[in-house]
């Protein structure tokens, strides 16, 4: 199969290419300066700028474009969030509406959209959207597939958790305080924090690719969701070290604002759409998937 990747040279980008390529597929990456290789192609998404005729008709277009949403959300981060992820998202659905033989898009999107506190609340595919800032920028994000799908396109949002790797820039971060002995629950460790692997991640997103049967909104995480202290407890095993400190959701929010609620919120979320269609999941437990990001 031919994949056009936007995010191609972050870290589930590369992991991606990597995986693609291995098992003989193309890949074009769009690159926002002049291209150097000849599997590069330029656009400029900020300005909706993308040239259709030179995709040269692909099966799958994915988006995993988006600035790092681990930093304080002032005011003008929250814009930077917000249009790194709607105006790549929208450039290549109508990038994609205009080919005469329409691709499969498939976009990165966040299980953040279903609110900041969730509770111990199931979350399905058919849950609906929550409240606040995450969740708006999901509604966004994911509405910018509309003129793919009004043209005919299949298109997908991949509700995605923390993917977990030992190269992933948010594990390296979780993982730090427990590897200097200081790692502990954050806040009360009963709220419920989605997660997968990224072998699991990987062979989703092909997965969505290629069953014909999958769109809409597609829940990445673990089938058997873990809490806080589960994942903690399962870590501080995995590293070999002791999970005593425990950081209390108060300095959570006092260093990291709002951003803090991603961390301390519940979310419950389940991979119905997957599991559905036969999905099965190499590392379905907090366990194995930690296993798997420390062993790659």
């Amino acid at each position: 199969m031919k994949y056009v990747l936007a995010g191609a040279s972050g870290f589930l980008g590369t992991a991606l290419t990597r995986d693609l390529v291995a098992d003989g597929h193309q890949v074009t990456r769009l690159v926002r300066r002049p291209p150097t290789e000849p599997d590069e192609i330029r656009w400029d998404p900020a300005r909706g700028d993308l040239d259709p005729a030179s995709l040269d008709e692909p099966d799958v277009l994915v988006n995993l474009a988006g600035a790092n949403i681990g930093r304080p959300w002032t005011p003008t981060y929250r814009a930077v969030l917000r249009e790194s992820r709607v105006s790549t998202t929208s450039t290549l659905a109508n990038a994609a509406a205009q080919l005469d033989r329409r691709p499969a898009v498939i976009t990165q999107s966040g299980i953040g959209g279903y609110g900041l506190d969730c509770g111990d609340r199931v979350l399905t595919e058919e849950s609906e959207l929550g409240d606040g800032f995450l969740a708006d920028v999901v509604r966004m994000w994911e509405g910018a597939l509309e003129p793919a799908r009004a043209a005919g396109c299949r298109v997908a949002a991949v509700r995605t958790g923390v993917v977990l790797d030992r190269k992933a820039p948010a594990f390296q971060l979780i993982s730090l305080p427990f590897r200097v002995g200081l790692g502990g629950r954050l806040g009360s460790g009963d709220q419920y924090f989605p997660i997968v692997s990224l072998t699991d991640w990987l062979r989703a997103i092909r997965f969505v690719a290629d069953h014909e049967t999958l769109s809409g909104p597609v829940n990445v995480v673990l089938p058997h969701p873990a809490t806080n202290r589960e994942f903690t407890e399962a870590l501080a095993t995995a590293l070999h070290r002791p999970a005593l400190v425990p950081v209390p959701a108060f300095v959570l929010k006092a260093v990291l604002g709002e951003f803090a609620w991603e961390l301390i919120g519940s979310n419950r979320a389940i991979p119905t759409r997957l599991q559905s269609e036969g999905f099965t999941f190499h590392h379905p437990t907090a366990q194995s998937a930690l296993t798997s990001a420390l062993n790659r």
